[in-house]
């Protein structure tokens, strides 16, 4: 259970100054930065045993971030960057949660954090201004500010099957995975969902099962990533150039450590972006198919189209059984979050992986010996993984109790899809502050955490300066900012496709823009400018009279001895 020192805080009534909640980057970092560099009296939850985040759960077999290890990372401490030796070109799982784990003992993060413990319920007192929280073990504790580090991809989506609990074999989701792993050798293993997490799942297990019977609902554009070691002097040759790679990062669009192409290639001829493409499918990574090559993939349907049909050759070129390269093969846009594989394609050329197209023949119902489509035919299963991704964005928000004036649910508020002030701020939602919350730029995350956890930090620490009790995201601007997201969204093609990122993966859910879509450079700019103008959008009230500029914690035990 939670120690409260209510001496300590700034607000009268406050068992702490902040409470954050999630152990993620995000959770992590603004924990550091609030109790280490402002001093504030911080509590910190995540329902997992220890640090990680939405990478604690995500353990699966082939688990790998799509993004190069040097920039998937903190840059504020460049101390650490240059002590830190990255194994491999992209960064795997296990090496995510070294380098958190790294972190959390460089700061003595640990102390803050009550684990094992999920916030289910917090509430903005408007008699107090205070925020007060609870949790599944019984704490009720109050803030002056919530900090949500929720995770965009860390509220488990499992869909909806006729007779689900029916199946007597092992089932498993992959954003939910088991500590001691499960082993695969020689079982039947079936797996629903081919995106990214799905694609990985298959090319590591494929070789362990007996048989693996793969689910797909809709063939999916991917490229290779080519991952690798990284070599000693190309790790030195990084660690030489951290400061200009991190300028570059955090003023170019997606952030993933690479210089985005200025070259359109609507106008080419094959020819000519075959030979890029080429260049790009064996150099290796999703993005950088889509972003290094050419400028207008993600905007031009001509150029998209281009992108597309060299990953068309590339199956043909790969999947031997022509029946089997036909269901592997995407006619759509190329327009969702782009992919990358370890050998995906190659795969399906196993004799023990077979591929179900669910949209041909539908699964119908689960049995107790494995999965039957309406087709009638029975595919008999040991093991089951869902790799159906998660409720994105705000699902890690409406699945908890969260209510700001008036007692409006978040749920509530965000039932037409969700909605912010910069994905920072939400109005009617005062002193809370999210990290990655929805209409925050679509980019890298580690780089995108830390522009907001900067930003929101200083925000805390302006109302510190100026004896500011509450500050609150302005509705106009909020509802301007989602129409900014709304307007550059429909300048891409993104929008025109069935995608995770608009919600289009939960049955029901609105279709929302749910990402600011304007680059990272862009959107910190946004910040800068809000902050050059006083924080013009927010809405500010102050504290009593008599608690302003009294001094605090140590200094307020001494005022009070004294008599000051």
């Amino acid at each position: 259970m939670v120690k409260k020192d209510q001496s300590i805080t700034q607000m009268p009534g406050a068992d702490f100054d902040a409470v954050v909640v999630g152990a993620g980057f995000g959770g992590l970092y603004m924990t550091h930065k609030l109790r280490d560099q402002l001093g504030m009296h911080v509590q910190s939850y995540d329902n997992a045993s220890d640090v990680g985040g939405t990478w604690y759960w995500n353990r699966y077999p082939g688990a790998l971030s799509d993004t190069e290890s040097f920039v998937y990372c903190l840059s504020f401490d460049k101390d650490l960057l240059q002590e830190w030796n990255w194994k491999n070109r992209y960064i795997t799982q296990p090496e995510i949660m070294e380098y958190l784990n790294h972190f959390a003992d460089r700061f003595d993060i640990r102390k803050s954090y009550q684990f094992e413990t999920k916030v289910t319920k917090a509430i903005f007192n408007e008699q107090t201004n205070l925020w007060d929280v609870e949790t599944d073990q019984g704490d009720k504790v109050t803030a002056q500010h919530l900090v949500t580090g929720l995770g965009l991809l860390s509220a488990a989506n499992i869909p909806k099957f006729k007779d689900y609990d029916l199946f007597k074999g092992q089932t498993y989701h992959t954003g939910a995975w088991p500590r001691d792993g499960v082993d695969f050798t020689g079982k039947r293993v079936g797996v629903i969902g081919t995106g990214s997490t799905g694609q990985q799942f298959i090319t590591a297990v494929a070789p362990e099962a007996g048989h693996l019977t793969v689910f797909q609902r809709s063939p999916q554009y991917s490229v290779p990533v080519r991952n690798r070691p990284l070599a000693e002097e190309e790790l030195n040759q990084i660690k030489e150039t951290y400061d200009e790679r991190w300028a570059q990062v955090f003023s170019s669009g997606v952030a993933f450590g690479f210089e985005e192409s200025t070259t359109p290639c609507a106008d080419l001829s094959e020819e000519e972006t075959d030979k890029v493409f080429e260049a790009a499918w064996e150099n290796g990574g999703g993005f950088r198919y889509m972003f290094e090559t050419f400028s207008d993939i993600a905007l031009d349907p001509i150029a998209n189209e281009k992108a597309a049909a060299f990953v068309r050759k590339k199956i043909a070129e790969t999947v031997t059984d022509p029946e089997m390269a036909a269901k592997l093969t995407p006619h759509d846009l190329y327009a969702k979050r782009p992919l990358c594989n370890a050998g995906y394609y190659e795969t399906f050329n196993r004799n023990n992986v077979a591929l179900v197209d669910v949209k041909a023949d539908p699964i119908a119902e689960f049995t107790q010996t494995g999965i039957r489509t309406e087709s009638g035919e029975e595919h008999e299963l040991d093991i089951l993984i869902f790799a159906t991704g998660f409720d994105a964005v705000d699902g890690s928000y409406t699945r908890m109790d969260i209510r700001g004036r008036g007692g409006v649910q978040i749920k509530d508020k965000w039932s037409d899809g969700p909605t912010s002030y910069l994905g920072i701020a939400n109005a009617g939602f005062p002193n809370m502050h999210m990290i990655l919350g929805p209409n925050g730029p679509f980019t890298n995350l580690p780089p995108s955490i830390e522009t907001q956890v900067d930003w929101i930090s200083d925000l805390i620490e302006h109302l510190r300066k100026t004896d500011q009790a509450v500050v609150e995201a302005n509705q106009d601007a909020e509802d301007s900012w989602g129409a900014t997201c709304s307007e550059i969204a429909n300048m891409t093609l993104f929008s025109k496709a069935e995608s995770w990122i608009f919600g289009a993966n939960i049955p029901g859910k609105a279709h929302a823009v749910m990402f600011y879509l304007g680059g990272l450079g862009n959107y910190r700019n946004v910040l800068a400018e809000e902050v050059s103008d006083g924080y013009k959008n927010f809405s500010f009230k102050k504290k009593p009279a008599e608690l302003a500029n009294k001094p605090r914690g140590l200094f307020s035990k001494i005022a009070n001895f004294f008599g000051l």
